[in-house]
């Protein structure tokens, strides 16, 4: 631990006396905080969760009065490195999270700094006015505001709309001094504090007035050093000091200014219509030299992904599906694609016309309309994902955020990008391009391998060579991302000498104490701090992690250093809206149970940074083992994270290898091998129903096994295999039913509605009663007991893989299939791959067997849909919508029930198997419950059916709100034609 060195202790007990809020000091959670979205990691002093803004001018006074460093922290997007420092973290996210106030009549909004873009407008959308706050970075679902002004983001559309700082009316903050103001137009005349900073400003604009018109770019999109050319602007423009507007000068200044507790925002109309078109090019030249065409058909939006961003969304789960939106290039991924937008808040008619004259512009142009809402959510939601999902390429050297912010006239954009490929070719690598073209902001990542010295030599040289070329061309090296640890070292060598004593009297106005995220845009370092803190080499020596016999195969993400390696930390997984992940934060809002932050503590466990021992893993540090006990191990970070971080993976393994040090627990052997517990109840169900109820037993069993008192216990019931008896009619084809530990055991009356429905439509059905999948094995990490019984099972089920008249293998529990389609591919069974590969491609749900071959069954027409009735709600399971998604059974409920069928947008249930049983998560359990899916099932009446595939859902909605949940077969053997056949 003497390496990265505890907090002060003396400031540790003083912000816990003073504060309300939360005080984290832990070496653990310190170092949860050492990265950001960018390639530097640099451990805080400590953090602190202020609870109002009396706690950050408490903060503020304490940390000056011990000297101590202090870094305002929005969501931790940043991508240059400005959100990491040797300071106390202010996390205003947990929060601060507040609308404040909401006056349609002036379209203006107050918000507190800790909320998300995208929670601002899902809250005005819920209000009069048909208003939103118009940024739209692609972070919009994570990134705070306050991080937003920090950055003054921008994002797809600012041509029309501007960047933060012209979306701004007011912001609230507090000086380093502890001060609180407000800070807007003609705050000067009311409040001599807010007077004497813009007296202050505008002396220095005044003396400084040359050089300012001299070096700063001439550009809309600009976010390098202070903005201070806008406050010359305005005097220029003859406002008055006192009436002087300071908004923009703290947007942009990396929390080195002020601290934002909250901004007045200013609105837009909501455009009432939109039109996508996506255009496909041969090469990225062809695609940028288009670009200024373009914008004189009146486009809002020319955003552009290059090949390599596309190849990548190819290997991800989810962004793969969004290809179908990208017209192929003699039939492959195109070189590059431009996504054009129109916009109107009055008709279609100006949106129709911007597409007709984007069609005469380029008629030789393959593209794709996207104009329709799905086709246009699903084709943003590709394009927000283009940064981190660039993470996810399997490769030594991977696309760098250094060089990746070049804001250029777009003009000169095909010179520039012509230039800069020369550059990386000079430099032996090559780059992935994605860019705002139609402002000039192109995001370049060369291809470099941060534990090589000599990429480290190259990755300065391009850095500067970049730099140079940007004011070559009339721009600047940073559009929206801001400078931070990757480019303030070359702001001197861009702006000159003048500008910068321009601004340290700037930084020197509002923070004398010099305590406000110090070394950002004032007091960078040399150009070779550029590779300094980085995060695989945080104190300058590279970090090996040392050989680990892994129970999983990581050849996919190039071993298990690079599996340990993947998260970004872009943190799409503090989104609190849409998907599934990440349930347990969305549930705390705290940094620690985001799949980031167990991705950043497992990535500092196994490399030895928490031990102190760099290189060596440690597989039982307690504060990693605290962070992953919330886990749910969904499985939707290996599909909802761009760069395909698996941390339910990584958790089994993990603590796989601590129990071969220390073996788990009673508590965890019962859960994990469920089927022995499930078997031995099913010999005397009634007996063993029986006992379960006696309330000194289940004290006995709560205790023994920390079980939550106020959870319910599924029953026992007689083994399925009692009353089956497999059919043998040699001319027909063969389903078999996987005989799952729920549906063997706890619930056999799932499997004869499954026999019932796939014999009325013509199949044999055979019982495969060949063991555990061990599905539970593998989330309680006892991989050595998953992969024997993994074997057994796969041996026993060998024969109907093989037998050609089984011409399906269907499962009714999706966490089953699950480990067929995925955890036994990349475990290290002793079964050949191929065997595993052949079940892979047999196994299905139940019903999407039935609607995948709905015309091919032998007896078609032996189900009638049912388009009248009660409203049926389908809550998918996570793994189901992780790795195949909830059409797996909403298609067949929509072909069988029409538009009675309502897909929950609902995200996790919150039982995760053996977790929400388990006493200190029942709580936690409950409120994920109560997130997106209890509520939705309240609000229908009591005659809706309740449908949910997996056994964990349906007990939770038993729990949480005492309705019975069907499984989809149950609800369809209704439907057969006779009845009960």
């Amino acid at each position: 631990m003497k390496q990265i060195g505890p907090g002060n202790d003396a400031l540790e007990s003083e912000l816990r006396a003073a504060l309300r809020g939360r005080v984290r000091f832990s070496a653990h959670e310190r170092l949860l905080y050492a990265t950001d979205a960018s390639i530097y990691q640099v451990a805080p002093l400590g953090v602190v969760e202020p609870s109002d803004v009396e706690d950050v001018r408490r903060l503020l006074e304490i940390c000056r009065l011990h000297g101590a460093a202090i870094l305002p922290r929005g969501g931790g997007t940043s991508l240059a490195g400005q959100a990491v420092n040797r300071a106390v973290v202010c996390d205003l996210s947990p929060r601060f999270r507040s609308l404040l106030e909401f006056d349609p009549s002036n379209r203006l909004a107050h918000a507190q700094a800790g909320m998300s873009i995208d929670q601002v407008n899902r809250e005005l959308a819920t209000k009069p006015g048909g208003l939103f706050f118009a940024p739209d970075p692609a972070t919009v679902a994570q990134c705070a505001i306050g991080g937003a002004i920090g950055n003054n983001a921008a994002g797809a559309h600012s041509i029309r709309y501007g960047r933060t700082s012209e979306n701004i009316a007011a912001l609230d903050v507090v000086l380093s001094d502890g001060e609180a103001l407000r800070l807007a137009p003609g705050a000067g005349r009311a409040d001599p504090r807010a007077h004497r900073l813009a007296s202050g400003v505008a002396e220095i604009a005044r003396r400084y007035a040359d050089p300012i018109r001299r070096r700063f770019p001439k550009l809309n999109r600009r976010n390098a050093g202070y903005g201070i050319d806008l406050v010359l602007d305005q005097i220029d423009r003859g406002i008055a000091d006192e009436d002087l507007d300071l908004t923009g000068l703290i947007c942009g200044s990396e929390g080195s200014l002020a601290i934002v507790t909250s901004a007045v925002l200013k609105l837009h109309p909501i455009p009432r219509a939109k039109g996508l078109m996506l255009l496909s090019f041969p090469d990225l030249l062809a695609a940028i030299d288009s670009v200024n065409a373009i914008l004189t058909t009146g486009a809002v939006a020319v955003e552009l992904l290059d090949e390599e961003v596309l190849t990548a969304a190819a290997g991800n789960a989810v962004c793969r599906e969004y290809l179908d939106l990208i017209e192929p290039i003699h039939g492959r991924i195109p070189g590059a694609v431009l996504y054009v937008e129109y916009q109107s808040e009055l008709d279609d008619g100006a949106v129709d016309e911007g597409l007709a004259k984007l069609a005469a512009l380029l008629p030789g142009v393959a593209a794709h309309d996207c104009s329709d809402a799905r086709s246009m959510a699903r084709a943003w939601a590709l394009r927000k994902a283009g940064e981190p999902l660039l993470h996810g390429l399997s490769a030594h050297r991977k696309p760098l955020s250094f060089v990746e912010d070049n804001s250029i006239p777009v003009s000169r954009l095909p010179e520039f990008v012509r230039r800069f490929r020369q550059i990386v070719a000079r430099h032996d690598t090559r780059a992935a391009y994605w860019a705002h073209a139609s402002v000039g902001v192109l995001h370049i990542r060369p291809m470099l391998d941060l534990h090589d010295p000599r990429d480290l030599e190259r990755m300065r040289l391009i850095a500067v060579e970049a730099s140079d070329l940007a004011r070559d061309c009339g721009g600047v090296m940073s559009g929206e991302h801001g400078d931070g640890r990757a480019r303030g070292p070359l702001l001197e060598r861009f702006f000159g000498d003048e500008i910068m004593r321009c601004f340290a009297e700037i930084k020197q106005l509002f923070d004398p104490a010099g305590i406000l995220n110090p070394g950002m845009i004032v007091g960078a370092g040399p150009v070779e701090s550029i590779t300094q803190h980085l995060r695989v080499q945080p104190e300058d020596r590279p970090i090996q992690v040392g050989p680990v016999e892994t129970y999983f195969d990581y050849h996919d993400q190039e071993g298990f250093a690079g599996a340990v390696e993947m998260c970004n930390g872009a943190g799409l997984c503090r989104k609190t809206a849409g998907g599934t992940m990440c349930p347990s934060y969305r549930a705390t809002l705290d940094e620690r149970h985001a799949t980031r932050g167990r991705g950043n503590a497992l990535r500092l466990a196994i490399t030895g940074q928490l031990s102190g021992v760099l290189g060596q893993p440690d597989f039982n540090d307690p504060q990693t083992i605290q962070t992953l006990d919330l886990c749910l191990s969904c499985k939707a970070c290996k599909s909802e994270c761009p760069s395909n971080v698996d941390v339910a993976r990584l958790k089994a393994e993990y603590t796989a290898q601590r129990y071969r040090m220390d073996p788990p627990s009673l508590a965890t052997r019962v859960f994990g091998h469920v089927r022995l517990l499930n078997q031995a109840g099913s010999l005397m169900p009634g007996l063993a129903n029986w006992i379960g109820r006696r309330r000194i037993v289940r004290r006995v069993m709560d205790r023994a096994l920390n079980l939550a008192p106020s959870r319910s216990l599924p029953p026992f019931a007689r083994p399925l295999r009692r009353r089956w008896v497999d059919d043998a009619s040699p001319d027909r084809p063969v389903v078999a039913l996987f005989g799952d530990c729920f549906v063997s055991y706890s619930e056999p009356h799932i499997g004869r509605s499954a026999a019932r429905v796939l014999r009325a439509l013509g199949y044999d059905v055979v019982l495969a009663d060949a063991g555990c999948c061990g599905r539970s094995l593998i989330s309680m990490g006892m991989l050595k007991d998953a992969i024997k019984q993994a074997d057994r099972t796969l041996e026993r089920l060998r024969r109907y893989i093989e037998d050609p008249r089984v011409v399906g293998i269907v499962v009714a529990e999706p966490s089953c299939l699950s480990a067929f389609k995925d955890d036994w591919l990349s475990l290290k069974l002793s079964m050949p791959i191929e065997l595993r590969r052949r079940l892979a491609g047999k196994a299905f749900l139940i019903e999407e067997f039935i609607d995948r071959f709905w015309s091919g069954h032998p007896a078609a027409g032996a189900i009638v849909p049912a388009l009248d009735g009660p409203p049926i709600l389908l809550h998918g399971h996570c793994h189901q919508k992780a790795l195949w998604g909830d059409r797996t059974s909403a298609d067949l409920l929509r072909r069988l029930a029409g538009d009675r069928v309502s897909v929950l947008d609902s995200g996790c249930c919150g039982m995760a198997g053996s977790f929400g049983y388990v006493a200190h998560r029942y709580e936690l359990s409950m409120r994920i419950g109560e997130q997106s899916l209890f509520g939705a099932i309240r609000a229908v009446g009591s005659d809706a059916i309740v449908i949910a595939p997996g056994t964990s859902c349906r007990h939770q909605i038993h729990d949480g709100v005492h309705r019975r949940a069907l499984h989809p077969i149950e609800w369809i053997e209704s439907l057969l034609v006779p009845h009960g056949q």
